[in-house]
């Protein structure tokens, strides 16, 4: 999966940003391990933001988080529309700083901290409301899947584009009760269901490589800024989305209208969600099918592994990092 882009960059991202995004993932993931299984979600997603946001200060952009905490009056920091960063080329931040809060307080599987930045006015808006989600990976032909399809339709369409019967087709499910006619769905067509607690990131995302995580589909209903990271991501790595917002109460839908959705019907590809250059990247802070979790050693070392990401170029790095000095890497600018 991993590639080397040799094209003329034409974008206006610095290619340095691509591998300074990793040291802002890396400091929020190794921020919440140290929270691992200890049952405060609170603290876990504190102690990431207050590392990410520390780390985007010393960027050399001019950064407009446009999904992040939540709104200002609900998030202190990395609040939707907070400036961060030391001045340069404006962009567009899209973050978690803890994708799974309650995944890293129980110390299961694909916690990560997650970021992903665009020239300003290249990524979707998303309000914090509900998202219908369906993607695939790449490497099958376009509109194999759809929103607008019914569960079996869509798994049945896979199959035949992947060449194999239903019966190997794995469908990721957020464990929700809102799901369970959609897990009783897929499971009649004889598919299997891989059923997860939270982090529909990392959900969507494992459907780019089957063969190591077993994930073909992911479908159902999840956080909508949550779709626009994993969007970003696909812009980069491939594969196919859709999303359609879901406002649940009127104060949603009138938070949504004014930030800028004038229609809850309309399907949107990831093409739409994150447009032009995108660098997504991301560090595992649980253990995970696709990076492992922080390290800490008995002789201070911390080890990260990341995967950093970029469309215009189509690079994929996976990077692991071994940090001699806990101390100066937490405290260092």
């Amino acid at each position: 999966m991993s590639t080397t882009g040799g094209a003329l960059e034409t974008s206006g991202l610095d290619r340095i940003l691509t591998l300074e995004l990793v040291r802002v993932t890396e400091r929020a993931a190794v921020a919440a391990a140290r929270w691992r299984g200890r049952g405060d979600e609170r603290a876990a997603d504190q102690a990431a933001v207050d590392a990410m946001r520390t780390a985007l200060n010393h960027l050399p952009i001019s950064g407009t988080i446009v999904i992040g905490e939540g709104e200002r009056d609900a998030a202190p920091m990395l609040y939707i529309g907070e400036q961060v960063g030391t001045g340069g080329a404006k962009v567009d931040i899209a973050l978690d700083p803890l994708e799974g809060t309650t995944i890293c307080a129980k110390n299961q599987p694909n916690s990560l901290a997650v970021i992903a930045i665009a020239e300003g006015g290249h990524l979707l808006h998303a309000p914090d409301i509900y998202m219908q989600k369906i993607a695939i990976g790449p490497g099958y032909p376009a509109g194999t899947v759809d929103l607008d399809r019914s569960a079996a339709e869509n798994i049945q369409a896979l199959a035949t584009a992947k060449g194999v019967p239903v019966n190997e087709i794995t469908a990721c499910i957020l464990d929700r009760p809102r799901h369970a006619k959609l897990i009783d769905d897929v499971r009649r067509t004889g598919a299997s269901v891989r059923l997860i607690g939270d982090g529909d990131v990392a959900g969507v995302i494992h459907t780019t490589n089957p063969d190591e995580t077993g994930i073909d589909i992911y479908l159902g209903i999840g956080g909508a800024p949550e779709g626009v990271l994993a969007a970003a991501a696909l812009r980069c790595i491939g594969g196919q989305m859709q999303g359609r917002l879901v406002a649940q109460s009127d104060a949603q839908r009138e938070r949504a209208v004014r930030m800028g959705v004038k229609n809850f019907d309309k399907k949107l590809s990831h093409e739409e969600m994150a447009r032009g250059d995108i660098v997504f990247a991301a560090t595992g802070v649980t253990d995970g099918n696709m990076l492992a979790g922080v390290k800490f050693a008995r002789s201070g070392e911390i080890t990260t592994d990341s995967v950093v990401m970029r469309s215009a170029s189509g690079t994929v790095r996976w990077i692991k990092a071994t940090h001699r000095d806990a101390e100066t890497f937490e405290n260092e600018a």
